[in-house]
């Protein structure tokens, strides 16, 4: 007897949908997220804002569309992070000397003040992140992770590199 309703067989469904590694890693990622920015609450930051002001401090003055890339924002986003650092006089606007239409990002001596702060917290979470973890398990999930964004980005029709590799030590 039907009810109507279409005659397909479909296959059993083996791991459950929130079981899977691709939702364990969205999950996971989250977590970091969330981790990072109640460590970095005590310097008033949030991971975005940490990042962004690292990566300034440690590679020079950057634009904002650069830096919109690095942190994975969009370039309203960006600017916004920028005017909040820049009126906690952590980083400031300077003229790009190559070209009037832009600015440059840079970081201000109590910004690279709280860099350094940052990356205690940062080394202190990440060993507390890493408590069983060795150095090998970290380097193949590293490699894994570098695949599975290569596989993401050709099955998005985008044939390049993906945007951030692990190159650094895991």
């Amino acid at each position: 007897m039907t009810d109507g309703s279409p005659t397909t067989q479909t296959a059993p469904r083996v791991t459950p949908s929130w079981q899977r590694f691709e939702i364990a890693i969205i999950a996971t990622a989250r977590e970091l997220r969330a981790a990072f920015d109640e460590r970095l609450a005590v310097l008033d930051l949030n991971l975005s804002q940490a990042t962004l002001l690292a990566y300034v401090t440690d590679f020079g003055s950057s634009t904002q569309t650069e830096l919109a890339e690095m942190v994975g924002l969009g370039r309203a986003a960006t600017g916004t992070m920028i005017d909040q650092l820049e009126s906690r006089g952590l980083v400031e606007r300077r003229p790009d000397p190559d070209d009037r239409r832009v600015w440059l990002v840079a970081t201000t001596p109590a910004g690279e003040t709280l860099v350094d702060r940052f990356y205690e917290l940062d080394q202190g979470l990440r060993a507390e992140f890493r408590q069983g973890i060795s150095r090998a398990d970290r380097h193949q999930l590293a490699g894994l992770l570098d695949r599975l964004s290569v596989n993401i980005a050709a099955a998005r029709g985008n044939h390049a590199e993906p945007p951030l590799k692990s190159s650094t030590t895991p």
